[in-house]
């Protein structure tokens, strides 16, 4: 205030020192008209200024020269700090209880989860050991259905929880539960075992549908197997036992019928004197009746019977029908169907114990019988099985059934079919060698007939061997074509004993070619498979074609052939000590125009006559008469080198003529 009083006295002009001037420490005041609102008044506020000069607190400010807008803000900052520090102090106290209370949460909630957990083992102890009147009533009384084999896997379960958890068998609770439970258990044992005996037997009954009866019935009932093999081992062993007993007799039973009612169906097709060599008077090869085969060689052709391997996955021939029927078939085919029951039996059987008892080798014991009673069979038929296509046949069978059953992941029959296959084959290799010795060791005289047509022994050969090519064809086996081969070479030589045994070689070679030809016929038959079988017989038949084209002109033309072979390629104007004349030649140049059209047609009656195949006389009556076309050709080229030879141009026979004439005769076929 004296800084004031001080500043008024330097200045007499201004304010007196007793005025107190308000704008100076607030301010101009600039108070706007606000024309919006009705409320704000401006009247008494400068008497309130007024009023406040006298006030110590006021008066103090504006002694220190402070404004009081800016001792306001300070105010109120020192109030926002005061105010916010007693926050802060609540807020750390707060904290500090909130924390407090987490702890005891947390242990709360420990507490609680631990009581939780044991509360929740408790009550699984108590749910796995108790044994509820229910269960009771089920296992003493109920029937074995369902139900009773999920109340089996409780008492299961209850038995395996007893016997391996340490802790339990340490407590109280099981010296009272444990007695309870072993005697459930051996009431539930008696009872499936009873039960399940008792669906056995239904196996027995006569014309049962087992494989039905296994899936519809005991694989419903598979749980009481497992059951049994977990708790009462000794009752699984007769359980099992039980079942291989009865399905042994069964089957034993089932197979037997059945091979005695196919035995009724069973064609016979040769025997011990059904060999390729072996003269057709001393056996009732072709008077024995072979309905399904009639005209064909049912011993050495394979014909229909190949149908066989066509059908092989077919079902098994039932035999009423077949019988009912008049049905005849050879062996093959039963054995084919024998062995396509015993494969589709084998797989069901297999099947059902491996799911029924999941043991495989139970199977095993089951078929030991069948088995037996297959093996009896075949060892009666093998040593008077004398059919070779027939063995060949039963071989690639069981080659195929060995595929069947691999397709079907099935391995049950593996050592069997293999028993089967070794045992064939040297059955097989066997009668071969019969066929043979038949050859090498052949009666030539009781085998030759004076005919010129194909030989029986021939077109058995023939037709054995291109049925065993065709069986052959996908398996290529070398050791059945080095037999083969041995076959090929005894039936060569025995061909041409019974050739030498003609007269005249002109028969001789007649009678090779019909073979030979005979031989290709029915090789082709067998596809292009024939292959260096086929091969030797036509180099043989090519070679013996030009014998015989030789043979047949010489016949006619003995005179002219000489001349050509032995005179026509000299030189007649060369010094020589026999020189060629128009006399040496004359008589055969007019013999050949007198007769030649006559020897051609002698020629083509001696061809017709002569070979089984009319398109093989054909052919080698052309093959003849292009060599008599190439003989004469050299007989005219030799008369145009002779002195005077042109004396000779009206006998010739113009090479257009022939040439017409070998025309003619081509048109025949």
């Amino acid at each position: 205030m004296a800084d004031v009083a001080a500043n008024n006295a330097s200045h007499p002009n201004e304010t007196p020192k007793n005025v107190f001037d308000f704008g100076t420490f607030v301010g101009d005041l600039i108070v706007e008209e606000d024309t919006s609102s009705d409320d704000i008044s401006l009247e008494g506020l400068q008497l309130e200024l007024e009023e406040c000069k006298n006030d110590d607190v006021v008066a103090n400010i504006l002694s220190k020269g402070i404004k009081l807008r800016e001792y306001t803000k300070g105010v109120e900052n020192n109030l926002r700090q005061v105010e916010l520090d007693s926050i802060q102090a609540e807020i750390g106290s707060i904290s500090s209880d909130i924390k407090i209370l987490q702890e005891k949460s947390m242990d709360m909630g420990l507490k609680l989860k631990n009581r939780k957990v044991a509360e929740s083992k408790l009550a699984k102890f108590v749910e796995d050991i108790i044994v509820p009147p229910r269960m009771v009533d089920i296992i003493v009384d109920g029937e074995v259905n369902d139900e009773y084999m999920r109340t089996l896997d409780i008492l299961s379960k209850k038995l395996k929880f007893v016997e391996v958890d340490p802790m339990v068998k340490a407590s109280k609770a099981l010296k009272d539960v444990q007695p309870e439970l072993e005697k459930l258990m051996q009431k539930a044992v008696s009872k499936v075992f009873d039960f399940i005996v008792q669906k056995l037997q239904a196996l027995r009954k006569p014309k049962t549908n087992i494989q039905i009866l296994q899936q519809n019935v005991l694989l419903k009932y598979k749980y009481v197997i497992s059951f049994l093999k977990e708790h009462s081992k000794e009752v699984y062993s007769e359980v099992r036992a039980a079942y291989i007993d009865t399905m042994n007799k069964v089957l034993s039973a089932h197979f037997r019928a059945y091979i005695q009612a196919l035995e009724k169906l069973q064609l016979d097709i040769a025997t011990s004197n059904d060999l390729i060599g072996v003269e057709t008077r001393s056996t009732s090869l072709f008077s024995r009746g072979r309905e399904p085969l009639k005209n064909r060689s049912a011993v050495f052709a394979l014909g229909e019977r190949l149908n066989v391997l066509k059908e092989i996955d077919q079902p098994a021939l039932i035999p009423h029908i077949a019988e009912a029927s008049s049905l005849k078939y050879p062996y093959e085919v039963l054995f084919r169907s024998l062995h396509k029951l015993l494969m589709d039996t084998a797989t069901s059987e297999y099947l059902f114990c491996d799911e029924f008892f999941g043991e495989e080798s139970i199977f095993y014991d089951i078929f030991a019988g069948p088995f037996a009673v297959i093996d009896e069979h075949f060892n009666s038929i093998l040593p008077n099985c004398y059919d070779a296509i027939g063995l060949m046949l039963m071989i690639r069978i069981i080659h195929q059934h060995q595929l069947i059953m691999s397709r079907r992941r099935i391995p049950c029959l593996d050592s069997y079919l293999d028993k089967v296959n070794i045992s064939l084959w040297p059955r097989f290799k066997m009668v071969f060698d019969m066929h043979l010795s038949s050859l090498r060791n052949a009666n030539v005289k009781l085998l030759w007939e004076d005919d010129i047509h194909p030989h029986y022994v021939m077109r058995r050969y023939a037709e054995f061997t291109a049925s065993l090519i065709h069986l052959n064809v996908e398996y290529g086996d070398g050791q059945l074509e080095l037999n083969m081969e041995r076959l090929r070479m005894a039936v060569d030589d025995l061909l041409m004993k019974l050739a030498k045994l003609f007269s005249k070689p002109k028969l001789q070679i007649v009678f090779l070619i019909n073979n030979y030809d005979m031989t290709i016929a029915v090789l082709k038959e067998a596809g292009p498979e024939g292959g260096k079988f086929q091969l030797h017989f036509e180099e043989l038949l090519k070679s013996n074609t030009g014998l015989f084209v030789e043979e047949l002109l010489v016949e006619h033309f003995s005179d002219l052939i000489k001349f050509v072979k032995t005179r026509a390629s000299e030189d007649p104007n060369a010094s020589s000590e026999r020189p060629i004349t128009i006399a040496e030649v004359e008589p055969l140049v007019k013999d050949f125009a007198s007769r030649w059209k006559a020897a051609i047609e002698l020629m083509h009656k001696d061809v017709i006559t002569s070979f089984s195949n009319f398109l093989c006389g054909m052919e080698i009556l052309r093959a003849a008469l292009t060599q008599l076309l190439l003989y004469y050709t050299r007989l005219s080229d030799c008369i145009k080198r002779i002195n005077g030879g042109t004396a000779l141009n009206k006998d010739l026979v113009s090479i257009s003529s022939i040439m017409y004439e070998i025309r003619k005769y081509s048109r025949t076929f």
